[in-house]
Parts: C-alpha cells; structure tokens; sequence
C-alpha cells in the first residue's frame, strides 16, 4: 500500500456520524488495541493535558445574484465559499467564487436575506466585503448560509446535520471555521465530566479551519514547506497548562490536526508565556520536522495524499502509519469527518 495514496473502499466512508457521538471506535495506536471513544478516560492519566481546538464552525456557502450590469443585461447567479477572514469582525472574506470570471472589483452581489458583498479583489480567489455590521455577521450566517459539508460527506446541510458538524464545545465567541476540527466530534458532556474526575484538564486554542483543508497540498507548498495560511491563537493561559502538565511528566494531548497545528507553531515561535496569535502556515512533513509540545494526538482518518496524513506520518512514522491505515481498513473501521478516530502516541516519546 502507498500509504499516501491508499485504497479506500466506498462503504468505508461516512456519510453519517455514529450516535450517540461517544459510541464511534477508537483505534490505540501503535498497541492496536480497538476500544469505544467513550473510554478516553480510561487510557489517559491524571495529570495529562487535552487540548481542543474551540472555533465554531459558520455556514460558509453563501448565494446570490450580481445584477446586470447594463441594460438588457443578465443577472448572474453566484455561490460565493468563504475561506479566510482578513480581519476581525467577519466582515473581509477571501472566497472561492462561481462563476469568478463573471465577476470584477467592484461588482455588487445581492445575497440571500439582503446582505450584499462588494468584490474588492479577483485572483484566482476573491476576496469580498459584506456590507454588514460586524456585530451581525454571525447571526446572518447562521440564518442565510449554508454549512459546506466535505465534498465526499453525502448529507443535506439539515439543522441536525448542522449541529452534529459541530464540537460540544465549540466557543460562540470564537466563529470563524468553514470546516469542523472534526477528532473532536466524539466528545461528550459526560466524557469531559469523566476525564476531570480522573485528573486530565482541557485547555482551549483557536485555528480557523480554512477550505483549503480539502485540498492535496501542491508540489510548491511541499517544496516550500509551507501550506495556506489560517488565523490560530494560543492563550497565554493555555501556555501556562502546557508548561505546567509537561513538568509534572504529563502528557499534552491535542485533540485533531488542527490543534497540533496551533500547537507547534507556538512551539517553533519559543514557547512564549503570552501564547501565540497570527497566521500559521505551518507543514508538517515527515523527516523534515521536529515535535516540541505534542505527545500524543486523538485524530480520525484522513484522505488520501492530504497533508493531513503527512502530518500523521511525522507523528508516528511512515511504517506506522502504513500499518495503522492497512489495520483500520482491514477492521472495516469509517474514515474521514463523520467516521471513527484513533489515540496516537508520538514515534519518539
């Protein structure tokens, strides 16, 4: 098997998330020990540190018509996929759009409940303004856009297919992903009770997943070693639990690739006690990088060729990740968003 570019049959993926969320399976790797996600606190120990990517994720797709431009004109429907804030508030987006050669700086698109978006760039990716109050964007998204589930999820954007695409602990006041840091799905109210009274704590960061997490990274960005750019924010309070797990010898758990991620950008910043805020660029490939905070790491299975599979490549090694995937195939486990997850310990620790 490549383990880049492995097989996968259909009915492995999917397409409906396993109910209730702490029921999925949970692969213990490298013991290739199968249990329940509802077990996490029996296989962790007290003094080990969990740490959640909070962003919530919005309904990113957005409609609209950009009206004719002259008379006897046609108007054009557009689909506008938000992909990266620019700045706070929510209101600068850049955007994937259809169809983007319809459209020019400028142009006023009429969206659905009577917003309106103002191309302010076209380069391969737009980027648009939308004339609301910045107090309000949240609450316009929530009402007149449209979750983009993963292409290979078939599902309709329903509001219980919504609130399932969302952690139980996504922070309202952290909105911004067009994807769910999906390794946290599986969690519960009654697991987090359980890991507290075993000893684990939980700290919060924040990455904004971007679209381009469904895209294979580009022969540049492997050369580079650099991928798409995304908002990530480690509190400083978060900062001060890691340091604080890691000298009492426990171990500092991201919960998905997006909080490691986060993670190890603070790590290659310094470590610094106020955290860290920006735009993280950061590939992690195997042979090319070096872990400073991540012991182990709770992840589903990825796509194929992503650099999702990369990172867990580095994570654990290639051989390892080879025999992981062959073994959770062979166990006819569910891959990608809405399927199972895997408790990984890091190759080296």
């Amino acid at each position: 098997m490549n383990i880049y570019n492995y097989y996968l049959p259909d009915e492995l993926i999917a397409h409906v998330a396993a109910e209730p969320r702490d029921s999925a399976r949970l692969m213990v790797w490298p013991a290739a020990e199968e249990r329940v996600f509802r077990d996490l606190p029996e296989l962790l120990e007290a003094g080990d540190l969990l740490v959640v990517n909070a962003s919530k994720v919005i309904p990113a797709r957005l409609y609209g018509v950009r009206p004719a431009r002259e008379a006897g004109g046609t108007d054009v429907p557009v689909e506008f996929l938000l992909h990266r804030p620019l700045e706070g508030g929510l209101v600068r987006w850049q955007v994937f759009g259809k169809p983007m050669r319809r459209l020019k700086v400028g142009d006023r698109v009429q969206l659905d409940g009577g917003a309106v978006a103002v191309i302010e760039a076209v380069d391969g990716q737009a980027v648009i303004r939308l004339e609301i109050e910045p107090t309000e964007v949240a609450g316009y998204l929530e009402a007149h856009g449209h979750t983009p589930l993963p292409p290979y999820i078939h599902a309709e954007d329903t509001a219980q297919v919504r609130a399932r695409y969302q952690t139980v602990y996504a922070n309202p006041a952290t909105p911004g992903s067009v994807a769910a840091p999906t390794a946290g799905l599986h969690f519960t109210d009654e697991v987090f009770a359980r890991l507290k009274a075993k000893g684990v704590q939980v700290a919060e960061v924040t990455l904004h997943v971007g679209a381009g997490t469904f895209l294979n990274p580009t022969p540049e960005q492997i050369a580079e070693g650099k991928l798409h750019a995304e908002w990530a924010h480690v509190p400083a309070e978060t900062a001060a639990l890691i340091k604080a797990a890691k000298a009492r010898g426990g171990k500092v758990i991201p919960v998905g690739t997006t909080a490691l991620r986060t993670l190890e950008t603070w790590g290659k910043a310094g470590l610094p006690d106020e955290g860290f805020t920006g735009e993280t660029t950061l590939f992690i490939q195997p042979g090319k990088f070096t872990f400073t905070v991540a012991d182990r790491l709770i992840t589903n299975f990825h796509l194929p060729q992503s650099s999702l599979l990369m990172l867990v490549a580095a994570f654990i090694g290639e051989e390892s990740l080879g025999a992981l995937y062959q073994r959770a195939i062979a166990d006819k486990f569910r891959f990608y968003s809405f399927g199972d997850s895997s408790l990984l310990t890091r190759k080296d620790s």
